[in-house]
C-alpha cells in the first residue's frame, strides 16, 4: 500500500506518520517538501502532487484551525479547509485510492445536550465550521472511496495546549477562571492517528466501509473540568502548583468574547465508528494522564 500523508508537521501529523508507517510505503510531506511540496494555499498545485505519487491513500492532515482568526481571512480559511479538499478527492478518485480527512464538531451548531451522530442536521456557527463543512461536501460530491473523519478538542503532547498552558497559569497565579458550559471530550492526537491506520487498513480491505464517522475519546467535561483534572494531577504528583482547588472559578463563555462563536455542545456520537471497525474508544482521562506523564515526565 503507497501512503501519501499531507500536513507531516501538524499535532495530528506527527502522529500519523508514526501510525501509518507499519501499513506500507509512506510518503509524509508538508508545504516545504522537496521535489512535491504541499502547499494548501495554492490548492491547484496538489492534483500534481497526487499524480505524480500515484498513491493508494491519501490522508490530508493540514487544516486552517485557527477559529478566530478564520473570521478576518476567510478566503484563506476556504482555500485550505474546502478548496483543496476537494482538488484532493477529484484526484483521489480519478486514481481510484481512498482519501482520508479530518473534520470537526464545528460543523454542527452546538446546541441541545446529547451528542451529535454523523447524520445529524449541520449548522455551522463561524467561517472556520462553515469551510470545513465546504471540505466535506465538496469530497462526498467527488465520488472517490473516503474515509471522513470528525473529532474535537484534539491536542498533542508537541507543541501547545490547553493543558500544558493551565499548568503554566497554575503555577503563576492564585486564581483561574476557566469556561464550563461548553462541553466536548479531550481527544488525543495518538489516538486518532491510531484509529485512522486501524480505519485505513479497514477500508482498504472492505470499501463498503469508507463513509464518514466521529472519532473522539470516551465521557464528556467542560474546559473548568478538563483544567481542574490537569491541576489535580499535576498536584498529586509533586508538581508546583500556587492555584488551590477552590480557585479554579467556572465562568460561561460570555466572559471571555471571542471573533468566533464557539459550540456550547461538541459532543459526539461515536457509536457508529465503533461498530463498523471494532474499536473500543477509552476515556477522555486516559489521554490526558499520559499526556501529562510525557509533558511532565512521571
Amino acid at each position: 500500500m503507497r501512503i501519501l500523508l499531507l500536513g507531516k508537521n501538524g499535532q495530528l501529523g506527527w502522529e500519523l506518520q508514526r501510525a501509518l508507517a507499519p501499513l506500507g510505503e509512506l510518503t509524509a510531506l508538508d508545504r516545504h517538501s522537496a521535489p512535491h511540496g504541499a502547499d494548501f494555499n495554492r490548492p491547484d498545485t496538489l492534483a500534481a502532487t497526487v499524480q505524480a505519487l500515484r498513491p493508494d491513500v491519501i490522508v490530508n492532515a493540514a487544516a486552517h484551525t485557527a477559529v478566530d482568526q478564520a473570521e478576518s481571512e476567510p478566503d484563506l480559511a476556504r482555500a485550505i479547509n474546502a478548496t483543496a479538499p476537494g482538488v484532493l478527492a477529484h484526484a483521489a478518485a480519478a486514481l481510484g485510492a481512498t482519501l482520508v480527512h479530518y473534520s470537526t464538531d464545528y460543523v454542527f451548531d452546538g446546541s441541545g445536550g446529547t451528542p451529535r451522530t454523523e447524520d445529524a442536521p449541520t449548522g455551522p456557527l463561524g467561517v472556520y465550521g462553515a469551510s470545513k463543512l465546504e471540505g466535506e461536501q465538496a469530497i462526498r460530491a467527488s465520488g472517490c472511496r473516503h474515509l471522513i473523519l470528525r473529532t474535537s478538542w484534539v491536542y498533542a503532547a508537541r507543541g501547545g495546549n490547553f493543558a500544558k498552558t493551565m499548568l503554566r497559569l497554575a503555577a503563576e497565579r492564585e486564581q483561574l477562571t476557566v469556561i464550563d458550559d461548553q462541553i466536548g471530550a479531550p481527544t488525543g492526537a495518538d489516538l486518532l492517528a491510531d484509529v485512522t491506520a486501524h480505519a485505513v487498513r479497514s477500508v482498504q480491505q472492505q470499501p463498503s466501509l469508507a463513509g464518514t464517522y466521529h472519532a473522539v475519546a470516551a465521557g464528556e467535561t467542560s474546559w473548568h473540568g478538563y483544567a481542574s483534572f490537569v491541576i489535580e494531577w499535576a498536584r498529586a504528583h509533586g508538581h508546583p502548583v500556587k492555584v488551590a482547588p477552590e480557585a479554579i472559578r467556572p465562568v460561561p463563555t460570555t466572559a471571555f468574547p471571542t471573533p468566533a462563536r464557539r459550540p456550547h455542545n461538541s459532543r459526539l456520537d461515536t457509536r457508529k465508528l465503533q461498530a463498523a471497525f471494532g474499536l473500543r474508544l477509552p476515556p477522555w482521562q486516559d489521554g490526558v494522564e499520559r499526556l501529562l506523564t510525557e509533558v511532565l515526565g512521571h
